[in-house]
């Protein structure tokens, strides 16, 4: 467990959750929990993925992945403790002082963001299309279950956490966290291409190799950048609906910027 969540990696969820609390004007430690709840279950979600039975890949992060550093059934339930943890360490939290049901509520969102409307289910969409080609509007579902969930429920964890309780707020935060994760999975396609495995950490043409249809894949080189770039600039325009001072979303916009630029 320790080898799979301390081993590197980008902290973006996380980030997105102290970046949420501030712009709701909550202090940082209040979204603690809820930063440390959504990285446990990313972390589980790579072990799990990597496995044989779904991926099968040997490098993470520049590192052997968990099933081989380890073995296999150790990396199955190192993802699963990883998982439960994530629950149990949100459950217990204090920090944030929020009420018993937004304490709830956001039990049940990070719930949501793991199940067959999420995480889970986004992965058995992706499984089966493997060989196929499909339309642009089955490709954005699956990743914004894939990907997108999890950056959605972080968000979301991070302005609950600050004790938002404005709607309209709470909408635009979400509307901007759906295009940043669009913007992270279109970015993971490209540098799929693009990238060196020395830098990106795993193996680059993977999704190539194993026939899986990406953004890449289903438009083209050029128009995957331009596609990337329109969430980036759809999750600036959210922010504005959120608040149109930029300073509150300062650290919102620049996670936005990080994940269409990053080269890793």
């Amino acid at each position: 467990m320790r080898y799979a969540v301390l081993g590197g990696g980008k902290r973006i969820r996380p980030l997105l959750a102290y970046a949420a609390c501030i712009a709701c004007d909550g202090r940082a430690m209040q979204a603690d929990a809820s930063a440390v709840a959504v990285e446990l279950i990313h972390a589980y979600s790579l072990i799990h993925d990597d496995l044989p039975a779904m991926d099968d890949d040997d490098l993470r992060r520049g590192r052997a992945t968990v099933h081989i550093a380890f073995d296999e059934a150790s990396a199955i339930l190192a993802g699963d403790a990883l998982l439960a943890l994530a629950f149990e360490i949100l459950a217990a939290d204090t920090q944030a002082a929020v009420t018993a049901t937004v304490h709830l509520q956001m039990l049940r969102r990070l719930a949501e963001a793991c199940g067959p409307q999420g995480m889970a289910g986004g992965q058995a969409l992706d499984l089966a299309a493997v060989g196929t080609q499909p339309d642009l509007a089955a490709l954005e579902l699956m990743h914004e279950r894939k990907t997108g969930a999890l950056i959605r429920a972080a968000t979301a964890l991070g302005a609950l956490s600050a004790h938002a309780d404005d709607a309209a707020q709470i909408a635009a935060l979400d509307r901007y966290a759906h295009h940043v994760g669009l913007a992270f999975q279109i970015r993971d396609d490209i540098l799929d291409v693009e990238g060196e495995s020395s830098v990106i950490g795993k193996r680059s043409g993977a999704d190539a190799a194993r026939d899986k249809p990406t953004y890449v894949s289903a438009l083209g080189l050029d128009q995957a950048r331009a596609r990337l770039e329109g969430e980036r600039q759809a999750a600036h325009v959210a922010l504005t609906g959120f608040d149109p001072s930029p300073e509150r979303c300062a650290l919102l916009a620049e996670i936005a910027d990080y994940a269409a630029d990053r080269l890793a």
